[in-house]
């Protein structure tokens, strides 16, 4: 039985999608024990830092923001919050971060984020410095409590771990291996988001499109399968999936883009490199070619349809022909959306320990120039959707009276003026201006002859 809410939890999240539909579970599971969540730190019981380890001095900035924690509570008439570091960078570091910083109460992995209760009745009793960074993916999803989620969009996580170990990536580390969700588990889910008013459904995973789950007749499905399957749900108006890997991006799948009309036209495939050497390197499995061939398939079945991708630059020993060729293959992709690092060694990956690494300098001017050519292809990606009308999910009030924002089918956020009474629904708006991050234009209210089942275009 939910308990009326007598405490309150601050949740601080870093890093993917995974991680944000990890700390909303948290909150779930806390809302049970009495939790209410807030915004406030100061005013917060119970704080939890959901850390990422993607990010360039990741634990660092842990140890960073727990002594901005400590130091705020003792200005705070003597509030001692309880301080628990969750997510990656709590899986990598687990004991090294109760040792440097004695202060956290406890460490927790991503996989174990359903045993909050057992652990915070622990430090209840006294318990000290408390870790829990085991890997029970299958056991964690089926003690969740049912999400409290409201709203239009929510992401959902149907795949966990990662099998492909790339050398530069902690992920196999400290998410484990590749677990999917059955097809069941994951339908009762998006019917408890759909009746909460959710239309929109992110279908979450390190690598989402290798995931195979249990199909109700028995059988071990493909994700192409999934997705038709989800939508049959009526509530749920779109489908959208990330992270996915090229080389599980088989013809079932591509074809679910041609034929599924609830997902969206846009794919997240990062691609890394376009140098075959430094892909191998990377332990990345495909090599340009086939990246570019598989984009062309892609677009051949679904012509609209925008791609995005990550980068890594100055990865230990390449070279400036090799940067060159990632230059050229992102000039021949066309991107509508990326993300683009200078790479960063994380402790225990294969990469970290080359002797041939990069000098800063050297991965900085790389990563501005090839940011400056991504920036570009998307300012002339989103300025070829000026004069169209695009279907136009609404999902919140903007910051202007009268003013909604909502998000087109390639991910843009769309800024209108619209009866607040449309949250919620899918409208037809003709594009007329391109901003920095978004784009602004009019609600067609009497057309929509533009939209081909309220999606295509």
């Amino acid at each position: 039985m939910k308990q009326e809410p007598t405490r309150k939890v601050f949740i601080k999240t870093y890093g993917c999608q995974m991680n944000v539909y990890d700390s909303e579970r948290m909150g779930d599971v806390l809302a049970k024990e009495g939790y209410a969540t807030t915004e406030d730190q100061a005013d917060a019981d119970l704080v939890i830092l959901n850390t990422c380890h993607i990010r360039e001095r990741a634990a660092e900035k842990v140890f960073s923001e727990v002594g901005k924690i400590v130091k705020a509570n003792r200005l705070s008439e003597g509030k001692q919050a309880r301080i628990a570091v969750a997510g990656c960078v709590a899986q990598a570091e687990g004991a090294e971060i109760i040792k440097r910083a004695p202060a956290v109460d406890m460490v927790f992995g991503p996989q174990s984020y359903h045993r909050l209760p057992e652990l915070l009745a622990r430090a209840d009793a006294g318990e000290k410095s408390i870790i829990d960074t085991e890997f029970p993916a299958a056991e964690k999803f089926a003690k969740l409590p049912d999400a409290a989620k409201t709203g239009v969009s929510a992401f959902l996580t149907v795949q966990e771990g990662c099998d492909k170990f790339c050398s530069f990536c902690v992920v196999p580390y400290t998410r484990g291996a590749e677990y999917s969700r059955g097809v069941a588990e994951i339908e009762r889910e998006l019917e408890k988001l759909s009746a909460r008013g959710v239309r929109e459904v992110t279908l979450l995973g390190q690598n989402v499109n290798a995931w195979a789950g249990e199909g109700p007749d028995g059988r071990i499905w493909n994700f192409a399968e999934l997705l038709a399957k989800l939508s049959t749900h009526e509530g749920i108006a779109r489908i959208r999936y990330t992270t996915s890997h090229p080389r599980d991006m088989n013809e079932a799948l591509i074809r679910a883009h041609a034929e599924n009309d609830k997902l969206m036209p846009y794919l997240h495939l990062p691609v890394q490199s376009g140098s075959d050497r430094v892909l191998a390197a990377m332990n990345r499995q495909h090599n340009a070619q086939s990246y570019i061939d598989l984009i062309a398939s892609i677009r051949q079945a679904r012509p609209d349809i925008a791609i995005s991708g990550d980068f890594i630059v100055g990865f230990p020993g390449e070279t400036d022909a090799e940067f060159e060729e990632t230059l050229k293959l992102v000039e021949e992709v066309r991107y509508a959306a990326a993300y683009s690092f200078a790479y960063s060694p994380r402790p225990g990956t294969p990469a970290a320990t080359k002797a041939e690494q990069v000098p800063e300098e050297v991965k900085k001017a790389r990563l501005h120039k090839l940011q400056a050519l991504l920036s570009q292809q998307m300012q002339e990606f989103n300025h070829n959707c000026v004069g169209r009308v695009l279907p136009v999910l609404l999902e919140k009030p903007g910051r202007n009276a009268g003013q909604l924002i909502g998000r087109s089918p390639y991910l843009q956020s769309v800024h209108l003026t619209a009866d607040p009474a449309l949250l919620g629904q899918i409208v037809p708006v003709l594009i007329e201006a391109v901003g920095p991050n978004s784009l602004s234009g009019h609600y067609e209210a009497a057309d929509s002859t533009h939209i081909h089942g309220g999606h295509r275009i």
